[in-house]
């Protein structure tokens, strides 16, 4: 029976569910027809696949060619099925052995010379591969994917031709070897190339908040006139946090592989540091499109989104973030589908006071400075857990001698530590504590908690600014390594509230 299944996989998100293409030849007139919710790209394949199959020295069946994608309600599009609906006719037509591809899954473009083009989103594949225990065929191109994950029963195919004599058992496909092992990060830390915070002259308030915000995992507003240092802290704060463990970067791999972006071997384990410019688009942020794809906070995951400027963000852009900062993710509903990603990042963000940049501008009375700070949601800035002031050096500061400044490399080693302390403690870093865990533990006094309600009540803070404060002064607490909370850690935790310190004092006016 001139009849063949092959196995492949689409993409759907950061998933990759399985898809057979079955390839049935039978008699009269000559034709190709392509079923299974094929998109345009992959209705486009045919004239690909025949030439590819002719220039490689096969025969092209002069048959009624039927291949189907199934499961038919699956859409499919790319060019990630040229491969298998080759094979498949190759092996219906009897030129290839239907006993070679049963255990196999292949994916790849052809060219029209039956050369295998590089796809992208291979690795959600891989690990989809990996979990269920099957080989897989893929691009030479795409070797640097399968490294990334670890995944040896890959093989790698540069033609047609090549993988042809390997399916008739002529030759061997090179593999990426039993060497490759990725469970844990390398002990170096990965501060490379991002500076150090030795760098920056003064501000010593503002690299402690960096600090505690590292340590945490808190999200952090920074508020200064122009030229204070503010996108220099920011940019630094990858110099002082921990690697990620295997698990953290394959899940940042998969969603920069979804994206049609490339990650190097050799910032595997890193952390990734966006910094998208304020005239971004919400779906360049959050992610969309016609075809679902990872916005900026997916591909902040694990990581830092700098938003520099942030008052200059249009204010629904900057409300599209609430949800995602709560949940730690995003779904994107579609037409097409409805896809949900990965998106647990740390905000880092700065701004200027005052529409003049400072705001002892004579320029700016309180009535446009409110009105500039208002472009930022109530609910939104509720979301920081710290925001601080980061001021204009002291007369004299720039051409003083300098005492010898903590470098990044010591300060890493203390925000390694308390997050050790966190997890040990609680599993989580103290910003995913709830409010229920918080309220259970024995880590602070009554007094306190009542000390903290008053101060709350005056500022006209919320519920949530009630429980990430605790959470700061966990934290404040982990970095001293003190087991419980006294008032001075709540005191120094309430003295990160920049932001509604200048809201009061303009209301004043």
């Amino acid at each position: 029976m001139a009849i063949a299944c092959v196995k492949t996989r689409a993409n759907k998100g950061v998933d990759a569910p399985s898809v057979t293409v079955e390839v049935h030849l039978s008699n009269g007139l000559p034709a190709f027809n392509l079923v299974g919710l094929p998109e345009t790209s992959v209705k486009e394949s045919k004239e690909r696949v025949r030439s590819a199959i002719i220039n490689t020295g096969f025969e092209f069946p002069v048959r009624r060619i039927t291949v189907n994608l199934a499961p038919a309600d699956l859409p499919k599009q790319g060019g990630r099925y040229d491969l298998p609906i080759a094979i498949g006719i190759l092996a219906a037509s009897g030129q290839i052995p239907h006993g070679s591809i049963t255990s196999l899954e292949f994916i790849g473009e052809l060219a029209l010379s039956g050369h295998i083009r590089h796809c992208q989103g291979l690795i959600p594949v891989i690990v989809s591969a990996q979990k269920q225990q099957v080989g897989i065929i893929l691009p030479t191109d795409n070797q640097d994917d399968a490294v990334l994950v670890g995944y040896t029963n890959v093989h790698f195919a540069n033609t047609l031709q090549s993988l042809c004599a390997f399916l008739h058992g002529q030759t061997r496909l090179p593999s990426i070897g039993s060497d490759v092992h990725w469970q844990d990060p390398p002990s170096q830390h990965s501060a490379n190339n991002v500076g150090c915070l030795s760098d920056i002259l003064g501000q010593q308030q503002a690299k402690l908040g960096l600090e505690i915000a590292a340590a945490g995992d808190h999200n952090l507003l920074m508020m200064g006139p122009p030229g204070t240092g503010k996108t220099m802290l920011a940019s630094r704060i990858l110099g002082i946090l921990p690697n990620l463990n295997y698990q953290e970067a394959l899940e940042v791999a998969t969603l920069y592989s979804v994206a049609g972006q490339t990650i190097e071997k050799n910032t595997f384990f890193s952390r990734k540091f966006r910094n998208p410019h304020h005239t971004s688009s919400a779906i360049s942020l959050i992610g969309g499109g016609s075809i679902p794809q990872p916005g900026e906070i997916s591909l902040a995951h694990k990581g830092v989104l700098f938003l520099d400027e942030i008052a200059e963000f249009p204010r629904k852009v900057l409300d599209c973030l609430r949800e995602p900062m709560e949940t730690g993710e995003i779904v994107i509903s579609r037409a097409a589908a409805k896809l949900t990603y990965a998106s647990q990042f740390q905000l880092i963000a700065a701004m200027n006071p005052s529409p003049c940049g400072d705001i002892n501008n004579p320029r700016a009375n309180p009535d446009q400075i409110l009105r500039y700070l208002s472009r930022l949601s109530g609910p939104f800035l509720d979301r920081f857990d710290l925001s601080l002031d980061v001021p204009k050096l002291p007369v004299g500061a720039l051409n003083s001698p300098h005492s010898q400044q903590e470098t990044s490399q010591t300060i890493a080693i203390r925000v390694k530590k308390a997050r050790e302390i966190q997890l040990e403690r609680s599993g989580v870093l103290n910003s995913e504590l709830t409010g229920t865990q918080l309220k259970k533990t024995n880590w602070f006094h009554p007094a306190d908690l009542i000390y903290l309600e008053e101060i709350l009540n005056k500022l006209g803070l919320s519920v949530r600014s009630y429980h990430k404060i605790q959470r700061v002064a966990r934290t404040i607490a982990d970095l001293k390594h003190a087991k419980n909370i006294d008032r001075s850690h709540i005191a120094q935790a309430l003295s990160y509230r920049a932001i509604d310190k200048l809201f009061n004092t303009l209301k004043a006016y």
